[in-house]
């Protein structure tokens, strides 16, 4: 069971990353044409929160997994 969420938070990472990485590139192209990038940063660290949390899950999976 506990195998089957690890995969999940796994996935979670790594779709996490996926989107952190394009919210950087909209950022940087928004900045490049001048435009206001506030709500998108403002995105963009909700998005590196939720990916910590996501970590912070995958780490207790993986305690629980140690002890069985």
């Amino acid at each position: 069971m506990e195998s089957e969420h690890l995969a999940k938070a796994e996935r979670h990472i790594a779709e996490g990353e996926s989107r952190l990485a394009a919210q950087k590139a909209l950022i940087e192209r928004m900045a490049g044409e001048g435009r206001d990038t506030a709500l998108a940063e403002e995105l963009l660290r909700s998005l590196e929160q939720a990916l910590e949390q996501w970590h912070v899950h995958r780490r207790l999976i993986l305690e629980t997994l140690a002890r069985e």
